[in-house]
């Protein structure tokens, strides 16, 4: 039965000369190509509309985003739908490359309606032309190609998983991930994937750290003995030891570097890994609903802990054990019988608002304040142990308090002042005297960046004339070459600035006051997501009883590079 020859629409063969929205999505988590993966879903589509006539006259091509994201979440995909709903859009039609790489699961139904009440036809090779929403054999087409696509990513993942198990537990193989706080990485020979060793893929494996493994060993006889977490971490902090995050600064940025927390030595000490096993499955990512109201938006993932008796172990020992494995259960032993296991919290029966959720930091250390509730009141504490203070040499009082009640009318009023008519239009005069005067951040820091290899690449060369070891050297070189080949490819991709028009501020700035007027009008509840959007960012001084409050533009990681760093530098 071919189901592919239905008749299709008349209307969708006879009309010539249509254009035509392309389509497309790529996700760069298997290693894929977003630019080879364009071009052949461009072709596919390009082969399907022009011998008709068509002209693909718009693109809409979703890179890094999993075809499990619906298209409502998807960036681009989303930017296609609000073009359907707008008459004066500039395409007649839209075809897609390949079906697989658009719906995923249930996302066709969900979505082919919109184009069916716009009127807006939609092409894809699998039909030989546009969908007919009265052919059943269509529809079923589109069906089978979205639970084939949902059946692909299942199938990958059990694959991937069972097989990341299977070398675990036979043969103790390090599978990327950050090395733990005492040990290092070492390269262990070529890739056994013949394919992947032709690329240069090496294998790594884990080997003391000359220091940090000592303080690893300390640790964990300094608990058996006796005495407390945070007593240790104390110590540790009094006594200038760097902490894991300090230890490997270029992927703890985002971290506080200079004090030991409790939370780092609780790690240390129920980490298997210490005991010479590799392990494996101590986490899981479960994919829950973003909102059990409207499945259609889709599932996020959520990283949660799996139970002891699910961890994968090695049979055998992978690499040099810091403690011993009795030493271990021993420690285990000694954390289980100082409570009565892990703390259960239990939910509120009415959830707590802090408007300021996420926006006050403390002027002493200018760290996120943490919401408190008391008397029921809402309250902003930041507490700082006294060896924390003493590492940032720093005079911090051991709890700063705020209450939310003193600052939240002055905050409302001072939003309404600062988004009124005068304001704005001054706002806009300010902002065009300085524009062209300033550079993309992003694009300053890329050149610095390149700057800086310059500099390295001419100093490996002069060591080189002056004889030092050429292996060695060709490797810095080699090294550079690609750090500076990356960043020349970021710095291409950064957006060139533009003159932006004073009737695009004006509308920037109108919709930031529409904001900011619904911040003030909103209940308790939501107002922490709406200062969030807004890009409220306070400081509070307690020494001068001032709150200094200014907006902010929210950003998050751009062009997919984690603020953490690259946590798997062996991987392919």
């Amino acid at each position: 039965m071919t189901l592919s020859s239905a008749p299709l629409p008349q209307t969708a063969v006879q009309e010539q000369g249509l254009r035509f929205a392309f389509y497309g999505r790529v996700s760069t988590e298997d290693n894929q190509d977003p630019a080879a993966s364009r071009a052949w879903q461009l072709r596919r589509a390009g082969g399907l509309v022009e011998p008709k006539g068509g002209t693909i006259v718009a693109e809409y091509f979703d890179v890094d985003k999993s075809r499990s994201i619906p298209w409502a979440r998807r960036p681009r995909a989303s930017a296609l739908i609000e073009a359907l709903k707008n008459p004066a859009r500039d395409f007649d039609a839209v075809v897609v490359g390949e079906p697989h790489r658009a719906f995923y699961g249930n996302q066709y139904s969900l979505t082919f309606p919109l184009f069916e009440h716009f009127r807006v036809p939609l092409w894809v090779p699998e039909v030989g032309g546009a969908i007919d929403p009265a052919n059943e054999a269509h529809d079923m087409i589109m069906g089978v190609f979205g639970g084939l696509s949902k059946g692909e990513r299942n199938r990958i993942k059990i694959r991937v998983r069972s097989a990341m198990a299977a070398i675990t537990a036979t043969e103790g193989r390090y599978l990327g991930g950050r090395p733990p706080y005492g040990y290092e990485l070492i390269d262990a020979g070529p890739h056994p994937n013949p394919a992947k060793a032709a690329d240069g893929k090496r294998l790594r494996r884990l080997v003391p750290h000359p220091a940090f493994s000592l303080v690893v060993k300390w640790i964990f006889a300094q608990f058996i003995g006796g005495r407390g977490l945070f007593d240790i971490a104390e110590e540790l902090t009094r006594e200038g030891v760097p902490s894991p995050s300090a230890a490997d600064p270029g992927r703890n940025r985002h971290r506080v570097q200079v004090a030991w927390s409790k939370s780092a030595v609780r790690v240390i000490v129920t980490n298997p890994r210490y005991t010479g096993r590799q392990v494996w499955n101590k986490q899981r990512k479960d994919e829950v609903l973003l909102d059990v109201n409207d499945v259609a938006l889709g599932h996020t993932t959520k990283l949660r802990w799996n139970d002891r008796d699910q961890w994968v172990w090695s049979e055998q020992q992978a690499h040099e054990p810091l403690v011993s494995v009795e030493d271990f259960e021993r420690a285990q032993a000694v954390l289980a019988s100082r409570g009565h296991g892990p703390a259960v919290h239990k939910p509120h029966r009415t959830r707590r608002p802090y408007a300021f959720r996420g926006c006050l930091h403390c002027g002493y250390c200018e760290r996120r304040m943490q919401g408190n509730w008391n008397n029921d009141q809402a309250y902003y504490r930041c507490r700082f142990p006294a060896e924390y203070a003493l590492a940032n040499t720093i005079a911090h009082p051991k709890v700063v308090y705020l209450r939310e009640a003193e600052i939240i009318k002055d905050i409302e009023s001072w939003l309404m002042t600062a988004f009124s008519p005068g304001r704005i239009e001054a706002t806009v005069e300010a902002m065009v005297e300085q524009a062209g005067s300033t550079e993309n951040p992003a694009a300053t820091q890329l050149r610095k960046q390149l700057s800086t290899c310059a500099q390295r690449l001419n100093q490996y060369r002069a060591a080189l004339n002056a004889g030092a070891d050429a292996v060695q050297v060709a490797q810095w070189i080699n090294e550079t070459e690609q750090e500076r080949a990356r960043l020349e490819g970021e710095l291409r991709a950064v957006p060139d600035d533009r003159v932006v028009s004073t009737d695009e501020l004006r509308e920037v700035l109108r919709q930031t006051s529409e904001l900011a007027h619904a911040v003030v009008n909103a209940c308790p509840d939501d107002k922490a997501d709406l200062y969030a959007k807004l890009g409220l960012r306070m400081m509070y001084y307690p020494q001068k009883k001032l709150v200094e409050a200014k907006l902010v533009p929210t950003s998050t990681c751009a062009n997919g590079v984690c603020p953490r760093g690259d946590l798997n530098p062996h991987a392919p």
